[in-house]
């Protein structure tokens, strides 16, 4: 692999941002007042810089329980690599857009995921992100990514990104052995050591063939989509096991990365129906669905402006030793008015004309550390003032 030559910044709230963005639809949690994203907030205090010039982790992030280390170390790693991966795609396609998108959600609304849903005993491995990269009116290419995180030394990492490379093997789209694909280790030392990324890079095609002028505000249907990868075999032996988006699939997957972004970036805001008319009933629908109670549900009912630019959106207010923080997360407010109302080819081409926002990590009228994203998404906190 040769050398990427880009130099990159990152700030820890970036970081945190891209972790909540990614798991903002994973439900992995029962109460929705707790939005999944903003379990994020909870490394806060786990980063600091490495004499100014590189993050690393603070003395609390070293020192977690042995029992919560894989989560520290797993979620951390995803949120490196979801930003790092974002920044090279955007760096080496400067006119494209670069959406991640949740793999497992995408992929529902064709395969069964699951052993015990298809009868087997164990399912094929998969990626657990795609990078989209896409811009109004051409194909979209697609990076299955797999992330994967240790707080041990270079062979841990090593060992991890062998099997994660399985994962990203998992799922072919277009014609066989041609989809490009990323896999990231990272290894966050419990000591002082600056935190380190080893990225692993399949170059290849990805691009959706049959979806250029594809219509992206119809609503996606569930398919059933036969397992099994179209490798050249022997008439007699079986296919390889896994999952491919064969071409006359292509406008359909296409489709179904727009509105699952979509998903993502409504749930982000705050929204429970909004997000549900993005997603099929395999998708999980019912979930953002439900009826939840006024005091744990949550609502898009806040605005904000940053960097001179009104965002709509929800909040959270939590105590770090003691001091007040709010955190905010939300979308540009004319984004959000096209998802809202179902216009994601709207948002899609005003998103991509606008992807060049103020990356100022500070905003001195909100008073707080901020982070915008190229998808008109924002996560922002500050020190809320007593009285």
């Amino acid at each position: 692999m040769k050398p990427l030559g880009i130099s990159l910044q990152l700030t820890p709230w970036d970081v945190l941002h891209s972790l909540g963005r990614a798991n903002v639809l994973a439900r992995q949690g029962a109460g929705r007042g707790l939005a999944e994203h903003w379990a994020s907030l909870k490394y806060c205090q786990a980063l600091t810089g490495n004499d100014g010039r590189y993050m690393a982790l603070s003395t609390e992030g070293r020192n977690p329980r042995r029992h919560y280390a894989a989560t520290q170390s797993g979620e951390l790693g995803i949120g490196f690599a979801l930003a790092l991966a974002r920044r090279v795609i955007s760096a080496q396609y400067p006119d494209h857009s670069v959406s991640v998108i949740d793999a497992e959600i995408a992929m529902r609304a064709g395969w069964t995921l699951t052993g015990k849903e298809a009868g087997r005993s164990s399912a094929p491995r998969r990626p657990g992100f795609f990078l989209e990269i896409w811009k109004p009116g051409e194909p979209s290419r697609v990076i299955p990514v797999t992330c994967k995180g240790t707080h041990g030394h270079a062979a841990q990492v090593h060992k991890q990104l062998a099997t994660a490379s399985a994962d990203v093997e998992g799922i072919h789209i277009g014609a066989y052995n041609e989809t490009p694909a990323f896999v990231f280790g990272t290894t966050l030392p419990k000591k002082s050591e600056t935190i380190t990324l080893h990225l692993l890079q399949a170059p290849g095609d990805g691009t959706l063939r049959d979806a250029k002028d594809l219509r992206l505000d119809p609503p996606v249907e569930d398919r059933s989509i036969a397992p099994g990868i179209d490798a050249p075999t022997d008439p007699h032996e079986e296919p390889p096991v896994g999952y491919h988006v064969r071409p006359e699939e292509c406008g359909w997957f296409g489709r179904v990365l727009a509105q699952a972004d979509a998903a993502g970036l409504m749930a982000f805001t705050g929204g429970g129906e909004p997000t549900a008319r993005y997603l099929t009933k395999r998708q999980g629908k019912g979930h953002f669905e439900t009826f939840t109670h006024a005091g744990t549900g949550i609502v898009q009912d806040v605005t904000h402006t940053i960097h001179g630019k009104k965002f709509v959106g929800t909040d959270h207010v939590f105590r770090l030793n003691g001091v007040r923080v709010e955190a905010f997360s939300g979308l540009a407010e004319n984004l959000f008015d096209h998802l809202r109302d179902g216009r994601v080819e709207q948002y899609r081409h005003e998103a991509h004309a606008l992807r060049d926002w103020d990356a100022d990590p500070w905003d001195a009228k909100w008073r707080g550390p901020v982070s915008l994203h190229p998808d008109g998404t924002v996560m922002a906190l500050r020190r809320l003032r007593l009285g």
